[in-house]
């Protein structure tokens, strides 16, 4: 009897225990934690992308003959001109910044200053000289303390407006997760400050679809097609160079060819395959991942974004740019979504720190009005320090990777250059790793299955056929209207 009394009061002790701790694992320890919203290490903070502002509209949508009517019809008033028991001194071009009303209704609020003017229609107060606050549309204020948003930096592509209300909770709170020692030496090093970044330009009416210029004509004088498919082979499967390449020809298949030749295959080649590759419905899956590496152009560094299914691991949107900005971020990923009518069922898109891809999904989000929303799972740093880079460091591994694949074939062209060789180069080699490479993780054979393709028995007659498919693209882009000249 003693052993069962003993038994419970231990029981009710682990049973008050485990209360308490999780207790405590509620109050302090998150259990979801995501890698952009960071809450054990406020360095993370300068990655965080802050919500949408309030935009409050100052609009004035009618007029002085609506507004006339509307109060008689409304409130039964009629408004008549301002009754002057003596001389008007109001100036006769002067009218009403509001609502446009005529000098009639217009009369001094100021007294003897005569300073400030009254609109008798809509009430409203300005100054004759000044009509600032009137050319405002909008304005935007902090979600978190309402407080005016102050024009700080203009960008390439956007404005950057900050709140600077030192009582705003927003600021209080990030400023209370800095250490005091490191605050007065390193604040700049901080994000404490709630900012918006206003674009300027409409990456989402930017043509996909517009094709690249300057290439040669299909209709063969010297050589055929056969070395047109050999060309690439030896060049885009194979990794050489442009000489090589020609070397290549000449030495194997005894074809005596130069390299500016081979270049001009090339690019043709990628005017009549990118549009197939880049409009083919490649069935994703839920889980996208991201990465941007560079290149070099004329000895200047420039950026390759790539967006890849993580299901199938091709390759679903890519952009060349010569700047690290949002705006080729935006780019890509209208290319990844050009075929999703809606976002999957929990869907995913993994990236590293950089603050290009928030941003892009929060301008998502402003265009759709709220139809394509998604947050953006950060994959931060090298070493998995946070429960979401353990989770999702796979995913990155995966882009990482494909990065790789890429560098190892650009490494022989040494850079290029002009920017129109990188996209005739990187056309060519996302049909190669989608359409054509075999691949180890799909039991060595292509990602993406066309039976079209299979007709052909050797590599230079499956790009004749990719070329063909790509002809057929264009007709019918250019059959519905696209801009695809």
């Amino acid at each position: 009897m003693d052993i069962i009394m003993y038994l419970i009061q231990l029981i009710q002790y682990q049973y008050k225990v485990i209360g308490q701790l999780l207790n405590f694992i509620c109050r302090y320890i998150p259990l979801k934690q995501w890698a952009f919203d960071d809450s054990h290490s406020p360095k993370y903070q300068k990655f965080k992308i802050d919500k949408l502002p309030k935009i409050i509209s100052y609009k004035q949508e009618w007029d002085w003959k609506d507004l006339i009517p509307y109060y008689e019809q409304r409130y039964h008033k009629t408004i008549k001109p301002v009754f002057r028991h003596g001389e008007c001194n109001v100036p006769e071009n002067c009218r009403c910044f509001s609502c446009n009303a005529p000098f009639q209704y217009l009369m001094w609020n100021d007294g003897k200053k005569q300073s400030q003017l009254l609109c008798k229609v809509c009430q409203s107060r300005f100054k004759p000289s000044s009509e600032s606050r009137f050319t405002k549309t909008h304005v935007l204020k902090c979600p978190h303390c309402n407080h005016t948003l102050e024009h700080k930096k203009d960008r390439k592509h956007f404005i950057v407006y900050k709140c600077i209300n030192k009582k705003c909770p927003y600021y209080l709170h990030n400023l209370n997760k800095v250490d005091k020692a490191d605050l007065s030496s390193n604040k700049y090093k901080y994000k404490l400050h709630y900012i918006y970044r206003e674009f300027q330009i409409d990456f989402f009416k930017m043509d996909l679809n517009s094709l690249p210029k300057n290439a040669s004509s299909l209709k063969f004088s010297k050589f055929d097609q056969n070395v047109m498919g050999l060309c690439l082979s030896y060049k885009v499967n194979l990794g050489l160079s442009l000489r090589k390449t020609a070397h290549a020809l000449h030495e194997i298949h005894g074809i005596k060819i130069s390299h500016q030749q081979v270049a001009n295959y090339l690019k043709t080649a990628a005017v009549c395959v990118k549009p197939f590759v880049d409009n083919y419905d490649y069935q994703v899956g839920s889980v996208f991942t991201a990465d941007e590496t560079y290149i070099k152009i004329r000895g200047i560094k420039s950026y390759i974004w790539f967006i890849m299914d993580a299901a199938k691991r091709s390759i679903i949107g890519y952009q060349i740019s010569d700047n690290r900005g949002v705006g080729p971020c935006i780019m890509s990923m209208r290319m990844a979504f050009k075929h999703l009518k809606e976002l999957p069922k929990n869907f995913k898109f993994i990236a590293d720190g950089y603050s290009a891809y928030p941003l892009a999904a929060q301008q998502f989000f402003v265009q759709s009005k709220g139809k394509i929303n998604f947050d953006i799972t950060q994959v931060i740093g090298l070493t998995n320090d946070d429960s979401v880079s353990k989770k999702f460091r796979p995913y990155k591994q995966m882009i990482e990777r494909l990065n790789r694949t890429y560098k190892q074939s650009y490494r022989p062209s040494n850079g290029f250059d002009n920017i129109d060789g990188a996209n005739y180069d990187l056309a060519l080699w996302v049909a190669y790793y989608n359409f054509l490479r075999p691949h180890e993780h799909a039991d060595f054979k292509v990602l993406n299955k066309v039976d079209f393709l299979e007709r052909a028995s050797n590599m230079p007659g499956k790009w004749q056929l990719l070329i063909f498919l790509g002809q057929q693209q264009i007709l019918k882009m250019q059959a519905e209207g696209s801009n695809c000249s």
